[in-house]
């Protein structure tokens, strides 16, 4: 008997065609990111270095990622956008759903103010790209917090689409089953009823799957919008990121420690030293540090070439190096030109008047700074006397170096205890040294005699083996105390045959400052500071050391 032909019997171009939507699915489908920021090989390897060395890095990460998921992988985008100059970041449709929430996260940050404000800092700087990653720690804790039911839906939404994908596979394969089964006759090919059926139920199958993952990228899109708080929580993360790297920058910079050495300092030396700094005795008075060294760096570019001694005013005169800038201004001007001439002829310019003081010194500066008791006692401000004498000093060394002389600093207080840090000129200072200066303190009382014999033997020294003479002390302290009879015969014998100038600054001891006071007797120019918080009132002291 004749059979029917089976109505599942298909032509196979039909089936191709009703195939085709899902053919070559997943291989076609865009390539889906796990990172958001776009990154070369260079960066992924200065992220790679940095991530090896920090330690605080890979706790921050251990501990996120012990609560969330990927993110390591918003880390690395943290990093990278703090870090580049001109980060790019991809489109949302490129990312694998996934890590949608970490992509909310870095445009949330990438987004706003803060985060360009905070890339100034950070931008080619690997080490404190870090620590703008880890001072946004708590901040991504909490975004990442926020999302996490945006991140459940995106993980189904990951699920979805890898469903969907292998199910448009499936459909290829079952596709390419039914044309090695189909007959030809004619050039159409006919495909058995099985082989038909399994090309319609993996279509059903796709279709299912797809409708499935594009609900799920909705829900989790939805999800997305409804975290409430990310974008202000990255403002607020971007805006103290950059606020503890300006201040780490701002703490190296009142130490001397220049963009430069930072640069070639490895990290782990660089954490080192500045959690040092942070930590240090003197940590508090950073500020005050870096003003008194702006404040003698201001001094130092005042100065009047070839002047004779300090500068007290303006006169009038007719000697071009002290011509002052407002009477040059008029060489600029055509029409004041014979106006100049004829003034300068009469000797009537406007010309700095110095008066007092020798030039510069040539020989070492010492910095003789008392370290008894009495100077950790606060001032105005709260400010230390034991600050206010350290920052002198260290802006005396900035002096030193500037003018390539010697430095030393004599740290002293009762007769038996002193100690000595020597900074050669033709070597470098070296931070570690220069805070082993600033924060030791002795205590203790007070004695002259001690660190004035150390400096005058320290520069009687330097005489005999370079014969430079016309050095430069600086003795720093709040007390008064007597000096022998003998002791100052040696003194004045000694400064003759050397000529070294000695510079006294009291502080907060005016009876020290005060004439026929031992301190007024020892020095060749003397300075009372009472007010601890205004650098300024050593101004002097850096124009003519």
């Amino acid at each position: 008997m004749d059979e029917t032909p089976d109505r599942t019997t298909g032509r196979l171009d039909e089936l191709a065609s009703r195939a085709g939507t899902w053919l070559g699915r997943s291989a076609a489908a865009p390539e889906r990111h796990t990172a958001a920021v776009i990154a070369d090989r260079f960066d992924r390897i200065t992220w790679r270095d940095t991530y090896e060395q920090s330690a605080g890095l890979r706790e921050v990460a251990e501990e996120l990622n012990g609560r969330y998921h990927y993110t390591t992988d918003l880390l690395t985008d943290v990093f990278l956008a703090a870090y580049k100059v001109g980060p790019r970041l991809r489109e949302r449709a490129e990312m694998d759903p996934s890590r949608l929430v970490n992509h909310q996260v870095i445009t949330s940050l990438v987004a706003s103010v803060e985060f360009a404000e905070l890339r100034r800092e950070t931008a080619g700087d690997p080490y404190a790209a870090a620590m703008a990653v880890l001072a946004q720690a708590a901040a991504l804790r909490g975004m990442l917090e926020r999302s996490r039911t945006a991140q459940e839906r995106a993980e189904r939404a990951k699920r979805a689409q890898r469903d969907a994908e292998g199910v448009a596979d499936a459909v290829s394969e079952a596709l390419q089953r039914a044309a090695d089964e189909a007959a030809w006759s004619n050039g159409v090919g006919t495909v058995p009823a099985p082989a038909a059926d399994a090309v319609q139920r993996a279509i059903a199958a796709a279709e299912t799957a797809d409708a499935a993952a594009r609900q799920a990228a909705q829900d989790a899109a939805r999800a997305l919008a409804a975290a409430r708080g990310i974008r202000a929580a990255a403002r607020n993360a971007a805006a103290k990121a950059a606020r503890a790297v300006r201040e780490e920058a701002a703490l190296m910079r009142a130490w001397g420690v220049g963009p430069g050495e930072l640069e070639r300092m490895p990290f782990d030396r660089r954490a080192r030293l500045a959690e040092r700094l942070r930590s240090g005795r003197l940590a508090r008075w950073a500020e005050l540090i870096g003003r008194f060294r702006q404040m003698a760096g201001g001094e130092r570019a005042r100065k009047v070439e070839n002047a004779t001694g300090e500068l007290v005013g303006v006169t009038l005169g007719d000697d071009l190096s002290r011509v002052i800038p407002s009477e040059l201004a008029n060489l600029g001007l055509p029409d004041l030109r014979a106006v100049f001439a004829a003034r300068y002829a009469a000797g009537e310019l406007m010309v700095y008047d110095t008066q007092g003081e020798h030039t510069t010194g040539r020989g070492a500066i010492i910095a003789c700074v008392d370290t008894s008791h009495s100077m950790y006692e606060a001032g105005p401000g709260g400010v230390t006397r034991e600050a206010w004498a350290k920052a002198c000093a260290l802006a005396l060394l900035d002096q030193a170096r500037h003018a390539k002389r010697d430095f030393v600093g004599i740290l002293f207080s009762a007769a038996d205890k002193i100690q000595v840090f020597r900074f050669p000129s033709d070597r470098p200072a070296g931070i570690a040294r220069i805070l082993d200066f600033a924060e030791t303190f002795l205590g203790g009382g007070t004695s002259y005699q001690t660190p004035l014999t150390a400096a005058r033997e320290l520069l009687a020294e330097e005489f005999n083996d370079t014969a430079r003479t016309r050095g430069d002390i600086v003795m720093i302290t709040d007390d008064e105390c007597g000096v022998t009879e003998e002791w100052m015969r040696g003194w004045n014998d000694a400064k003759h045959q050397l000529g070294f100038r000695v510079f006294g600054v009291a502080i907060g001891a005016p009876r020290a400052a005060e004439a026929g006071s031992v301190l007024e007797a020892l020095c060749d120019n003397l300075r009372s500071i009472e007010d601890l918080t205004e650098v300024h009132a050593a101004a002097d002291l850096f124009r003519v050391i």
